[in-house]
């Protein structure tokens, strides 16, 4: 409900009236001619969003005027008379914004009359056929004859009716007096409460509607807010209370509202300081988020990001942000799903906030925009321009494949200071903002729907329907063909990968004495059942099978269950089915992605839960296995985090360049996500033009050469001096992969604090690791290699310690054991050993 009171502004007199904007509309009219639309107009366009606006037009009025005054952003127009407002509703104006003069009219936002004020005479007239229960969206606005007394248009808005009052005729004091009528007085006499002490609740929200408090209100803070344009309430124990007198965290009343049976107020108001909360939150329900959240993040980076963050790149690189706006609307164009279409616009709108704040554009501004645009009569036709009906044509048809040189962006690490080095030895952001909001449901769907969850998920992403979501062994050999070349490839590496993981059993139990008669060990057992992700995607990928598979085998894990994500005919590629067989799984779920996570860990009709989920996937992937770990009901642990693959080659003068391309190449093409990273050691303007050469002409021949550009255009080549200098950056990046491309390599090894995996000399690819020479290729990335591992024999088991104590080892650390239990008041663990010491002493 608005405010009941509805100002009129003579057009020739707006520039002069005092602001009235706190009752949230106005009446501008009576519009005579053209000049007073135009003035009319002007004055709209000026003030638009602020206040909501109607005109009293004459009949001298044209049609056409009036609707470019709705245009405009007028909401309602109060014409003169009916055939006017019947022409108006003829050609398509809403009856939502038609105030039809002098009787009801079905269709309309209300009626209008002009009344003596007498109210017998408006409740006999008006309240039985305008307004016959009271209630409703219609209106009914009261003009008077004769300048009206407060009684008069308090018995008005009682009835109830909004009058319309000359906005000379009012004031923002208190009281009225001298003639002029109390905004204050009139509000408050459509204001009602049950309350003993008189009290109004009231809401008070900032100018996007966000609730930020409940508090109270009286007849006497009331006008006290209004005289002073502030935020004022009515503290239940010390009286007036003008907020932020004291924290500095004041509002700026910017209207008032009342909800639709008036006992409830709503200040709309701009608030200042940390936050209208006394905890110095934004909000009395915690902090907001969404868009203002984002608009009062990027207006604090504005102000504070560092010199080289990437935020401060936005705001200064104009033709930067131009390109991440263009680049985020293009893919929001090409996004098919429910989840990419939500994904793709909150980037285009993170991208087009930064410009906004950066132009001191505020989210009211562009809801003012919104708004005018949705006040509109008038229709475009909708048509785009040309050159984007091509752009859409091209891509619809056979969208263009990017061209030009592929190439990293070269930085000489002299040159830049060490934040902007660290700037840029950051990965690609990652896309975090909602992916526990998108997986979330996902998980919970399958942990409480089960096989029905699942197998509807793999439809939807997958394309696959599927009778049953799993495979149980023994596979049928018909799932496992293979030519005979592809199965002596797995056999060798299965065997490479078996030794070496073998090579890390332990042989015999840990056994330490450590004082005499008290032995301690450690000992290993196998994890009992495991699930192992096998990604599907863009590439095929056995060879992770292996790599998950033929350790769990070596650990001895009794249950081994492999997710792998199914192609749309429901099927495997035969090559996981063959790992699977060989390192003995129980069972294969067809499903990727969160569902499948979720599968293992909460298990399901058909699919056995598991302890310890390992394997690597997408951002998805790897935010349900963070998720159930996080779950106690779960009760099952993984791997490591997970993050796009990477490598970071160290190269020297002595470097083949065709070697070092195609290391880089190797890790580009697994995803646009992707980064490679080159140290070049004190390389000249000729040696890093042969690597760069390389770098492109191998790309080109590449069939996943798409995907190669898209990692390539954010990975870098660092210039260096020294070797030492490349290592120690190597151990600030913490790559998946490093490579040491370098003379005599192997002695600069013990310099490696921080990698997944090395791989040492110019003879040692990166592929090697990845499929057959033994070690482990499921590796941590996105420079978690600073505290994980990767995957060895030992993720598969856990370890259990033991401890026995002869009479005389209990004797030798009995008293020590006593007296830290009693400094920590744990009696119970000190009596433990003290009944014991003192059996031993009777014994003697």
């Amino acid at each position: 409900m608005a405010f009941p009171l509805l100002p009129l502004l003579a057009p020739s007199s707006i520039a002069s009236t005092p602001d009235l904007s706190i009752v949230g509309y106005t009446l501008i009219g009576p519009l005579l001619n053209s000049e007073d639309v135009a003035i009319t107009q002007k004055y709209i366009s000026k003030n638009f969003g602020l206040v909501e606006f109607s005109v009293q037009v004459t009949s001298d009025i044209e049609i056409d005027d009036i609707i470019a005054l709705l245009d405009a952003g007028v909401d309602t127009v109060f014409p003169e008379t009916g055939e006017q407002a019947t022409a108006l509703l003829e050609i398509g104006v809403p009856g939502s914004r038609v105030v039809f003069p002098g009787e009801d009219y079905d269709d309309v936002n209300g009626v209008y009359v002009s009344s003596t004020a007498a109210k017998t005479e408006l409740a006999t007239k008006l309240s039985k056929s305008v307004l016959p229960d009271g209630t409703g969206n219609k209106k009914l606005y009261v003009t008077f004859t004769s300048p009206p007394t407060l009684e008069q248009v308090k018995q008005t808005v009682a009835l109830p009716a909004i009058p319309i009052i000359p906005a000379e005729s009012l004031t923002t004091d208190s009281a009225s007096s001298a003639g002029k009528l109390s905004v204050a007085s009139i509000f408050s006499s459509a204001l009602n409460t049950d309350r003993s002490d008189g009290y109004f609740s009231t809401l008070v929200v900032d100018t996007q509607g966000v609730a930020l408090g409940l508090v109270y209100s009286s007849e006497e803070s009331i006008a006290a807010a209004i005289k002073s344009r502030a935020g004022v309430y009515q503290s239940r124990k010390r009286g007036l209370w003008f907020k932020g007198a004291t924290s500095g965290a004041v509002q700026t009343l910017v209207r008032l509202e009342l909800d639709c049976d008036g006992d409830c107020i709503k200040f709309v108001v701009q608030q200042a300081g940390k936050g209208f909360c006394h905890l110095d939150t934004t909000t009395c329900f915690g902090k907001s988020g969404g868009v203002m959240a984002l608009e009062r993040t990027l207006a604090s980076r504005l102000k504070n990001s560092p010199a080289g963050s990437y935020t401060r790149r936005l705001f200064s690189d104009e033709k930067l942000l131009s390109a991440k706006i263009m680049e985020e609307a293009e893919e929001l164009t090409t996004a098919k799903t429910k989840g990419e279409v939500a994904w793709e616009f909150a980037d285009l709108l993170y991208f087009g906030m930064t410009k906004a704040v950066q132009a001191g554009v505020s989210w009211t501004d562009v809801e003012r925009n919104l708004d005018s645009k949705a006040k509109k009569i008038t229709r475009r036709r909708g048509d785009a321009k040309q050159k984007w009906i091509d752009a859409a044509t091209k891509t619809e048809e056979a969208p263009e494949k990017p061209t030009g040189r592929i190439q990293l962006t070269r930085v000489d690490v002299s040159e830049i200071s060490a934040s902007e080095l660290t700037d840029l030895l950051r990965r690609p952001a990652q896309k975090n903002a909602n992916i526990m909001n998108l997986v979330g449901p996902i998980v919970e769907a399958v942990r409480t729907r089960g096989d029905a969850a699942l197998l509807e998920f793999t439809a939807k992403f997958e394309k696959a329907k599927l009778d049953s979501p799993v495979l149980k062994a023994p596979f049928s050999p018909e799932l496992m063909e293979l030519d005979q070349e592809t199965k002596d490839a797995i056999d060798l590496s299965f065997e490479n990968v078996r030794k070496f993981h073998a090579g890390q059993l332990e042989s015999a139990p840990l056994v330490v004495e450590t004082v005499p008669g008290v032995v301690c060990s450690r000992f290993s057992r196998p994890i009992e059942s495991v699930g192992l992700y096998v990604p599907g995607g863009t590439a095929v990928l056995p060879s992770t099978a292996l790599m998950l598979g033929v350790p769990a085998l070596v650990a001895g894990c009794k249950n081994i269950v492999v997710a792998s994500p199914p192609r749309s005919d429901g099927t495997l590629t035969p090559e996981v089915v063959y790992v699977a067989h060989k390192v003995g799984a129980a069972a294969i779920v067809l499903a990727g992605g969160a569902q499948a996570v979720a599968a293992m860990a909460y298990g399901t009709e058909s699919v056995p839960k598991v302890n310890k989920i390992l394997g690597p996937g997408n951002q998805f992937v790897t935010a349900a296995k963070m998720l159930v770990q996080n779950d106690t009901s779960a009760l099952v642990s993984i791997d490591m985090p997970a993050g796009p693959s990477e490598v970071l080659v160290v190269a020297d003068k002595k470097a083949n360049p065709a070697f070092v391309a195609s290391d880089l190449l190797s890790q580009a093409e697994h995803g646009v996500d992707s980064q490679v990273i080159l140290i070049g050691v004190d390389l000249n303007e000729v040696e890093l033009q042969a690597i760069e050469d390389e770098v492109h002409e191998q790309a080109m021949r590449l069939p996943r050469v798409d995907i190669v550009r898209g990692a390539i255009a954010h990975s870098r080549t660092f210039q260096v001096k020294t070797v030492e200098e490349a290592i120690a950056l190597s151990n600030k990046y913490a790559p998946e992969h490093l490579i040491l491309q370098l003379e005599n390599a192997s002695k600069y090894v013990d310099l490696v604090q921080h990698a997944g995996s090395v791989f040492v000399g110019a003879w040692s690819p990166e592929s090697c690791g990845d499929y057959s020479s033994g070690t482990n290729h499921t590796l941590p990335t996105y420079g978690y290699a600073t505290v994980y591992s990767g995957v060895n024999t030992h993720s598969f088991m856990k370890h259990l310690t033991s401890q026995e104590l002869t009479p005389e080892g209990l004797k030798k650390i009995g008293g020590a054991v006593v007296r830290l239990a009693t400094v920590e008041g744990l009696d119970a663990h000190g009596n433990a050993v003290r009944v014991r010491l003192e059996h031993l002493a009777k014994e003697q």
